[in-house]
C-alpha cells in the first residue's frame, strides 16, 4: 500500500487480521452505496476486512454507549446525600464478614 505525503509516496506494510473463529451469528444491515464505499475504504486502510472492521468498529461504540451510562449528573443537593451516605460507615454484615475472611477454593 501507499500513503501519499506532500513530498513522496512511502510504503507502508499492511497485514490483515486473522479471522476470527467461533462467529455463529448473522447480522443484516442496508447501507447506501456511499456509506459502503466509506466502510470498504477504512477498512482497506487499516487492512482489514468489511465485517472486521465493521465488528470491531460496533463492538467499541457499544462498549463506549454502556459505559457512557455508567456516569451520571446530579445537582448540589443529591450529590451531597449522595456523598453522605457512601462516607457513612458500613453496618456490621457477619456474612460479609465471614465470605471475606474464607480462602478462596484455589488458595487452599
Amino acid at each position: 500500500m501507499l500513503l501519499w505525503t506532500h513530498e513522496a509516496p512511502i510504503e507502508i506494510a499492511v497485514t490483515r487480521k486473522p479471522r476470527t473463529a467461533g462467529r455463529a451469528e448473522t447480522i443484516n444491515l442496508r447501507a447506501t452505496r456511499r456509506q459502503k464505499a466509506l466502510i470498504d475504504q477504512a477498512a482497506e486502510a487499516l487492512g482489514r476486512s468489511r465485517s472486521d472492521f465493521m465488528l470491531d468498529t460496533v463492538c467499541r461504540e457499544a462498549e463506549n454507549v454502556l459505559l457512557d451510562r455508567r456516569y451520571f449528573a446530579l445537582s448540589e443537593e443529591a450529590f451531597r446525600k449522595f456523598t453522605a451516605m457512601l462516607d457513612r460507615p458500613p453496618k456490621d454484615n457477619p456474612k460479609l464478614k465471614r465470605l471475606l475472611e474464607t480462602k478462596a477454593p484455589w488458595e487452599r
